[in-house]
Parts: C-alpha cells; sequence; structure tokens
C-alpha cells in the first residue's frame, strides 16, 4: 500500500458456476480456496460464502415472491482500486467452476 492511499472495500459477487462433485474434486476445490485467501492475506477481510438456489425479492409495494438466485456467493477484499480489486479477483477459483464474477466498489455513507 502507498504511504497516503487510502484503501477501499470491494465486494466480489459470484453468478454462477458448478458444485465438485465427489470427495476427491470437493478437496480439489477447497485447496484451491485455502490457498487462494493465503495468498490474499490480509486483503481478505469477509471470506463470504456461497448462497442457497432460492431467494425473496421484495418490491417497493411490500410483496414478497420466491425467486431463484442471481447469485451463488461473495467475498470481500480490501484494495487500493477498483483495478487492484480487480486483479485480486483474476485468482478466485470461483471462475475455474465456471462462474462469472463482478467486482463492486462500496463506501461509507456515515
Amino acid at each position: 500500500m502507498t504511504k497516503g492511499v487510502e484503501m477501499g472495500s470491494y465486494v466480489l459477487l459470484y453468478s454462477g458456476g458448478g458444485m465438485p462433485e465427489g470427495e476427491e474434486e470437493q478437496a480439489q476445490v477447497m485447496k484451491a480456496w485455502t490457498d487462494w485467501y493465503a495468498g490474499l492475506g490480509a486483503a481478505v477481510t469477509d471470506t463470504g460464502n456461497p448462497f442457497t438456489p432460492q431467494a425473496k425479492r421484495l418490491g417497493p409495494d411490500g410483496s414478497i415472491d420466491d425467486v431463484p438466485a442471481e447469485a451463488s456467493g461473495y467475498t470481500i477484499v480490501s484494495a487500493d482500486s477498483l483495478d487492484a480489486a480487480g486483479d485480486i479477483a483474476k485468482g478466485c477459483p470461483v471462475l475455474a467452476g465456471g462462474a462469472t464474477l463482478t467486482v463492486y466498489e462500496t463506501f461509507q455513507v456515515m
């Protein structure tokens, strides 16, 4: 980190992808995640979790509907810029499982 540069918080939002089949493949995938997180060190502020395939959508009229989840999980990282967060995201194991990944910058409102 460059002196005087404030780190930002970025959400890596995963969409799609597949779950590993069989114990051996599951172990390989878990090792890839563990290695990726270890390589990022303190840049990972929340390792996140996968989402279930169902979600609720709330409308401005108060309606609540069951919908298929549009995202499959998330991780939150700290980086110097959106571009730097994108570089971090390039190594994410979720991409090897066929998912797409979108990086969102967050900001403090209070």
